[in-house]
């Protein structure tokens, strides 16, 4: 698994996909907390409440963990490299943990910089360090369900360009499944269910700064899924 993901980040910084969508992390997460906290608040300098910039980092993470993920299986395919990685010594659970973990650290990095945006603002006035922590950690497992199911994405096809639209498309459908669905359904149970699924109504718990354990375990349940189901349809691929 170590070498996988020392692999996985060399590549990520040797090319040109990395350097962006921590770019485009970066340049958006300044931007929002100049608007919203510096010259955007009514508060003058210092306005604590840092919602609104993982508000709207949510959007972009939302269409930055596509392009991180994309390539991930589907360029090995494309370049016919996967049989060598698939018979490599190392284990497909390790293999895809490596890719997994490397992917989010580079979405960590990306959103690192917030940190400093707290560090800034609490010079001036008192940060909720708790709704902080509760709207970072929300969206990095927020973000890690997007890379688990762009990882499964990536194994289904050799088109990265199909990749992350499929990805970016089931990441949209989970996480206003409740906004979609509930309308369509007036049967209590199937609205029970929907709500139960719901994304949205989880992740809104983080941003009040509410860290459930029930929450946390849905999160990283529906990870382990998608990782599980990676491993299978590799273990199939290499038997085949």
């Amino acid at each position: 698994m170590r070498a996988i993901f020392k692999r996985e980040m060399r590549t990520f910084f040797t090319n040109p996909v990395g350097y962006i969508v921590l770019a485009v992390l970066f340049g958006f997460s300044g931007w929002f907390f100049y608007n919203n906290n510096l010259v955007g608040s009514e508060y003058g300098m210092g306005n604590p409440d840092l919602s609104h910039v993982f508000m709207n980092l949510f959007e972009i993470v939302l269409m930055a963990v596509p392009f991180l993920t994309m390539r991930l299986f589907s360029e090995e395919r494309q370049r016919k490299t996967d049989q060598a990685l698939l018979t490599a010594p190392v284990s497909l659970t390790g293999i895809v943990a490596g890719k997994f973990l490397a992917t989010l650290l580079l979405l960590f990095i990306g959103l690192s910089l917030t940190f400093v945006f707290a560090i800034v603002v609490s010079t001036q006035v008192s940060v909720d360090w708790m709704v902080f922590f509760g709207n970072f950690f929300g969206l990095m497992l927020v973000g890690g369900l997007m890379i688990a199911v762009g990882l499964f994405i990536s194994t289904l096809t050799e088109s990265q360009f199909v990749s992350a639209i499929v990805t970016l498309a089931i990441s949209i459908i989970l996480i206003f499944l409740e906004q979609i669905s509930l309308p369509l359904f007036d049967v209590e149970w199937i609205q029970s269910i929907i709500k139960f699924l719901s994304l949205s109504s989880r992740y809104s718990d983080f941003t009040a700064g509410l860290v459930y354990f029930d929450n946390v375990i849905f999160f990283l349940s529906f990870q382990a899924l998608f990782l599980f189901l990676t491993v299978r349809v590799l273990d199939r691929r290499r038997w085949n």
